[in-house]
């Protein structure tokens, strides 16, 4: 495909959020002529920014679609590294488990700054044009033809010829593309809602400490805390709804905090605390699969429209990033043909993100249950320590995860594979252990019942025998009395 031909293509990107304000970039450095539509005004001269304000926790494969771009230094510079988890225990004991070496972090870094940041990039790009308050009111791939609602609430058809969905997990984009067939969607609400509550700074500098992801594991809830660039924390709040159901006044509410994290009240603040909880309600997380992620060569899916996650693996932002690094390495490999590459990214992307979707529900149930068990200390440092010795045979979990661009679906079979070799290890080592105990016992038994009497005078025996003690004690105290005065 010749460069006259490329630039003739137009691209419509339909949401300018995280993911689609990346890809965005990508597209434009292809010499595509790119629309972004986004349903919101523009955030940089917003009052104030709607949507969601969880933390992001930006890892290796975010930085690197970010890298492709020339924009992980800026990225890094405005974030906190996390170099371990901080747990909180119910007594207020605190200690640590690190992600990886000591070389490995996680970045905490603000939705609102990060978006501001990607968009500002995408402006710079001559063959970029961004329309705030453009909401998708009608898609078809098939034409190539969108229709969007401006602000002069007059309906307007655009035609392209790609359709890029990154309209977040409740896609306009991915609901027509549900009524073609062999479209497979599914998705599930998880039990438990968020609430966001703030440690504020204190005496100017952080009230914790601020290069760690802090932890107050509850078994069945939990909250965690991530620092800020103006020195104070975002806290989570993560529980079942009917236990947020069960706090209906400020009494309840410090009741609860009080018993179950007693150490975060003074931190928030018993009045900020109770006013805060009441400000808005618990939010819902939901998790999304879909397949497959395009239709034909006219559209495509990426983001949470295509695969939104809950975020206790911290890798939905860097999931999604990773789509648009993926796209762009397969237009690379398949000169910009988008009847080739579109089909291929639906293959090779659809395993992973499904992998890190599962993951992560697994992950909450880590963080909030079994990050207080010893046995789970226990293994982390065998992970540790193999990890150790065998770099390349044998990686964690999360370092597979956060500190690699394994793919996911790869990182999950090597896991298990790990798994049963640990497990395989610890039952050949106590079955070795139990038959040598079980020797020792039989042998001792065997001895005759006198044997243990005359035993210890064999030992005082044979030790006289074995060393070089003068036979006279005045002499041995001689020899003592030149040695300390030497």
């Amino acid at each position: 495909m010749d460069s006259s031909d490329i630039q003739r293509k137009k691209i419509a990107v339909i949401g300018g959020g995280l993911v689609g304000s990346l890809n965005a970039c990508f597209l434009a450095k292809r010499n595509f002529q790119v629309d972004v539509y986004e349903t919101r005004e523009d955030i940089r001269v917003a009052k104030s920014v709607r949507g969601r304000s969880i933390n992001l926790a930006l890892s290796y494969r975010g930085r690197q679609a970010l890298k492709a771009i020339g924009l992980e230094n800026q990225v890094v510079s405005q974030g906190i590294p996390m170099r371990a988890r901080m747990i909180h225990s119910l007594s207020g004991k605190k200690s640590k488990i690190p992600y990886g070496t000591k070389s490995q972090y996680i970045l905490s870094i603000s939705r609102e700054i990060l978006n501001k940041d990607l968009l500002n990039a995408v402006e710079k790009y001559p063959n970029v044009k961004m329309h705030f308050g453009h909401r998708l009111l009608k898609c078809s791939p098939e034409e190539g033809v969108i229709t969007v609602l401006g602000s002069d609430k007059v309906p307007k058809d655009v035609t392209c010829d790609l359709i890029v969905g990154c309209d977040g997990a409740y896609s306009t984009v991915r609901s027509h593309l549900m009524k073609k067939p062999r479209f497979d969607y599914s998705q599930q609400y998880i039990p438990h809602g968020y609430m966001e509550l703030t440690i504020p700074p204190k005496n100017g500098g952080f009230a914790m400490e601020p290069n760690y992801l802090h932890i107050w594991p509850r078994n069945t809830f939990m909250m965690i805390a991530l620092p800020n660039m103006n020195k104070s924390f975002t806290c989570t709040l993560f529980m079942p709804f009917e236990e947020f159901e069960k706090l209906r006044t400020s009494r309840d509410v410090l009741d609860f905090f009080y018993k179950y994290f007693p150490d975060a009240v003074p931190l928030i603040g018993e009045q900020a605390l109770a006013q805060d909880f009441f400000l808005l309600p618990a939010q819902a997380m939901i998790s999304v699969k879909c397949s497959s992620f395009h239709f034909q060569s006219h559209c495509v899916l990426m983001g949470d429209a295509a695969h939104a996650i809950v975020p206790f693996f911290g890798q939905g932002m860097n999931a999604g990033f990773e789509d648009c690094l993926v796209f762009d390495e397969l237009m690379d490999k398949f000169n910009n043909d988008l009847s080739l590459c579109l089909p291929e990214f639906s293959r090779f992307r659809i395993p992973d993100d499904h992998a890190i979707s599962d993951l992560s529900m697994y992950n909450y149930i880590e963080m909030r249950a079994r990050v207080n068990s010893p046995l789970f200390i226990f293994q982390k440092n065998i992970e540790r320590f193999l990890h150790a010795i065998m770099p390349s045979t044998f990686i964690p979990l999360y370092t597979m995860v956060t500190f690699s661009r394994i793919r996911y679906h790869e990182a999950v079979l090597r896991w298990h594979w790990q798994q049963k070799v640990i497990n395989k290890g610890a039952f050949f080592f106590g079955t070795l252990i139990a038959i040598s105990s079980i020797h020792l016992l039989i042998r001792s038994m065997s001895l005759r019942p006198l044997d243990y009497l005359r035993r210890p005078w064999h030992w005082v025996t044979n030790f006289h025998n074995t060393t070089c003690f003068p036979a006279n004690p005045m002499e041995l105290l001689e020899q003592i009395l030149n040695v300390i005065s030497r």
